[in-house]
């Protein structure tokens, strides 16, 4: 029996999911499945230029599994792009970064918060109400609903079993 496959750090989700040619209604196309860890594979390698080593770091894997992730992913879209399919971009075996950047739009003060806590409301340096999420990472979110991997969803889970079990106790992660 194989061990279950690690859980692939994902820096964040896209901001859409659902691709298709122009002019061809849904029903009479295929939808080839890109998942969530292989998309940030393409956009570690692809986008950031990161090496496959760097790239592997990042997302917590062994070069080797980051080798095999961006091969099929690149295969993923090669299919998508000519045999003119649909392309679907859900699930997958990951996991998502702890940390949030803002940005604020006027000092460009950078900071990060966790995950949990919300969005902040102001600038910690010039109370500015005018922030954002830094370049790179819209799109974020915490990986529930249509979106999550499976290692998101057993996080989940546990979380909901916990305070099923003990409703008295407060979670010190939020």
């Amino acid at each position: 029996m194989s061990r279950p496959p690690r859980c692939r750090q994902v820096g964040c989700l896209p901001n859409a999911t659902y691709f298709k040619p122009r002019g061809v209604p849904l029903r009479d196309l295929e939808e080839v499945a890109l998942t969530v860890d292989e998309l940030e594979a393409i956009r570690l390698a692809d986008l950031q230029g990161y090496y496959q080593e760097a790239a592997a770091e990042k997302m917590n894997i062994s070069r080797q599994t980051f080798g095999r992730i961006i091969a099929e992913a690149h295969r993923k879209v090669a299919e998508f792009l000519v045999e003119g399919r649909a392309l679907l971009i859900e699930g997958g075996n990951f996991t998502m970064d702890n940390l949030r950047t803002f940005t604020c739009a006027s000092c460009r003060h950078t900071w990060q918060l966790p995950y949990g806590t919300g969005r902040p409301q102001q600038c910690p340096k010039c109370s500015s109400t005018s922030i954002g999420r830094a370049d790179g990472e819209r799109g974020g979110g915490h990986g529930h609903g249509r979106n999550a991997g499976k290692c998101m969803r057993a996080q989940r889970r546990a979380r909901q079993r916990e305070t099923t079990l003990s409703p008295d106790t407060t979670k010190k992660d939020d």
